[in-house]
């Protein structure tokens, strides 16, 4: 078996736990804060104690913990999420009608965060202590400091009330109008990728800078090889390994971010199923969006090891 293959089935294998654990610990937050869920069944209505009685019994919530986790499991390897108290509906099939939305907000603004992020870095390195690496220093700081929800409300006021170039929210489905789609997604994308491409500028610029300083990078330019091909064959490779430690944890900050941008822009993801289901006391839908969003926040870590084995030859030599 190649080294490859062997880091690959220990990150695997270290899933299993650790969603194990992600599931324990949700299952008791759940369980132990002041939501009712036979309460939040019958919300709106004046239940006698026998009817929540009935549900509580009929739902295993009066079984010992332990016996309700072994369940609480069981139902979740079978897609069961459970049913939303307000709407009656399996929160699987709510969670699925968001998600896609979340995912191609998350996505652009990762995408653009990165592309942001390796010219500006990369630019700064090369020019690095003058006009061009300065700018982009105080830039990508000014970045840094500004949280995304205030770059949201900014980009409104001026981008879509003042100037008219984009709707002030909602959604529009791309299969409906590609161009629409577009319009409605650029400034949610803008805003929650900016903070994260300030971030990551900042340290794609300190990895180019120590890969530069290095003897085979003068060896190479020496030799007569163009500084843009030793930059983008070489030194670019060997420079992104920090970046994408960063870029891990980083996407962490798009899934949470994307609640609040969500909300703002009024898209229909998760973030505002989360923000709606906390308003009107659904625990099953809360517990359902929690658990898709950390489940999600592992596999794309594990995404980012796997970029890991590519970039770094010594991980692939054992």
């Amino acid at each position: 078996m190649t080294a490859v293959a062997r880091i690959l089935l220990r990150r695997i294998a270290l899933l299993v736990p650790l969603m194990l654990g992600i599931v324990l610990f949700v299952f008791l937050v759940m369980r132990f804060s002041d939501v009712d869920p036979a309460s939040a069944f019958f919300q709106g209505a004046n239940p006698t104690p026998q009817q929540l009685h009935d549900f509580r019994e009929r739902n295993g919530l009066l079984d010992p913990l332990p016996v309700r986790y072994v369940h609480f499991v069981g139902d979740l390897l079978h897609g069961d999420l459970g049913t939303s108290a307000l709407t009656r509906a399996p929160v699987a099939d709510q969670v699925g009608t968001a998600l896609p939305l979340t995912l191609q907000l998350t996505f652009l603004g990762l995408a653009l965060a990165v592309v942001l992020a390796l010219a500006g870095g990369v630019t700064a390195a090369v020019y690095r202590d003058r006009l061009p690496d300065q700018i982009i220093r105080v830039v990508s700081l000014v970045g840094v400091a500004a949280p995304g929800f205030w770059l949201a409300l900014l980009m409104i006021q001026y981008l879509a009330v003042d100037q008219g170039w984009f709707p002030t929210g909602g959604y529009i489905n791309p299969a409906d109008s590609v161009t629409g789609w577009l319009k409605t997604m650029t400034l949610p994308a803008i805003a929650l990728s900016l903070p994260v491409a300030a971030q990551l500028t900042r340290i794609v610029r300190t990895s180019v800078v120590e890969e530069l300083d290095k003897d085979y990078v003068r060896t190479a330019i020496g030799s007569g090889l163009p500084p843009r091909v030793v930059v983008g064959r070489n030194v670019l490779r060997n420079a992104l390994v920090n970046p994408l430690t960063v870029l891990g944890l980083r996407v962490g900050y798009l899934l949470g971010g994307a609640v609040v941008i969500e909300t703002i822009f009024s898209l229909p993801g998760m973030g505002k199923l989360m923000i709606d289901a906390v308003q009107n006391g659904d625990p099953a839908v809360v517990q359902g969006v929690v658990l898709t969003t950390a489940t999600g926040f592992v596999v794309v870590n594990l995404v980012i090891d796997i970029l890991y084995l590519l970039v770094n030859p010594r991980l692939r030599a054992g």
